[in-house]
């Protein structure tokens, strides 16, 4: 059973598709909320793919982008969605804020409220801390990662490869393993795809494992191979050395032997399986290279994935400031 057969999809009478002010997470998402920002992503994919700038919503608007941890695939894939759309661009550093002299969030989300920017991209290594910005600022606010907590847009750029590659996501059977303990990257996806009907198994070491993670509609497994079986979709996640307090894995040879998807291990799967990473990769440890590079592999795609819906979400949290005929 998915977590989708337990909410149904209900529009608002009278109100726009997506009435959300802020994008701080999948949680709270209904399905059809979900897949109407999937089907805006759908037309940024083709305008990217033709180099047509016609289109510029967000034209004299001002995007921050406000990363206190860092990043360069996020920040660098917010900023060409942004600059795509026509914002103007303004990025802040964490090493070059006030944060660092002990400035507190609250004072700096009030600092960031006063400059009156139209979005705020925000990226935060406290699980909550984005939340607590949303909180203090007028304008939309959208999160590009807050600790331990969710990565949506991650979460929807990894659902628009599998729709696009395997036509629905509804029926995949799609496999997450690694880090599940400290990825806001697998709680999104969890979130995601189980509101879009997928069944979902997640694999990780014990030590790795989130307690009463069953709860998230998901099959829990600790042995790899038996949950690869027949899968439609392989998502591997990083091994988050910075995240770990020691003793979660006795060594990277290990965990390569254990959960590392290699060729031969890969071939328990669906034979049209698509594999999948958000990046970084550490390459022989939880993913071999010929997997990554081989012809089962979208990781490359998610990239480009991941710009068309990053321009889709700033698009939608702008329409209010725009005036958008059925937002204002």
């Amino acid at each position: 059973m998915t977590r989708s057969d337990h909410r149904p999809a209900t529009l608002i009478p009278g109100g726009a598709v997506f009435p959300h002010r802020h994008l701080l997470g999948i949680e709270g998402l209904q399905p059809h909320e979900i897949a109407f920002l999937l089907d805006e992503a759908e037309r940024w994919v083709e305008a990217n793919r033709t180099r047509d700038q016609s289109a510029q919503p967000l034209s004299n608007l001002t995007q921050i982008n406000a990363f206190f941890e860092n990043s360069t695939r996020t920040l660098l894939s917010f900023e060409i969605a942004g600059k795509r759309l026509g914002a103007d661009l303004v990025n802040m550093h964490a090493a070059q804020s006030s944060v660092k002299k002990g400035e507190t969030l609250i004072d700096t989300a009030q600092t960031l409220n006063a400059m009156r920017a139209d979005v705020l991209v925000i990226r935060h290594m406290s699980s909550g801390a984005v939340k607590l910005i949303a909180d203090k600022v007028d304008c939309p606010v959208l999160n590009a990662g807050d600790g331990r907590h969710e990565h949506p847009t991650q979460a929807l750029l990894d659902a628009l490869t599998i729709r696009r590659r395997r036509g629905s996501v509804a029926g995949q059977r799609v496999v997450i393993c690694g880090d599940l303990l400290h990825s806001r990257v697998a709680r999104s996806n969890i979130l995601c795809l189980t509101a879009l009907a997928a069944e979902v198994r997640v694999c990780a070491p014990s030590t790795l494992m989130p307690p009463a993670i069953d709860r998230m509609f998901v099959t829990p497994y600790t042995d790899f191979d038996a949950a690869l079986e027949g899968a439609d979709v392989v998502m591997m996640l990083r091994v988050q050395n910075e995240r770990m307090e020691g003793g979660t894995i006795p060594s990277p040879r290990e965990y390569r032997l254990r959960y590392g998807l290699t060729p031969e291990r890969l071939a328990r799967a669906a034979p049209h399986a698509l594999v999948m990473h958000p990046g970084p990769m550490n390459r022989g440890v939880e993913i071999d290279s010929a997997v990554a590079d081989g012809p089962q592999s979208a990781i490359t795609e998610q990239v480009a994935m991941g710009v068309a819906v990053r321009m889709a979400c700033l698009d939608v949290l702008t329409r209010r400031t725009r005036k958008v005929e059925g937002w204002a």
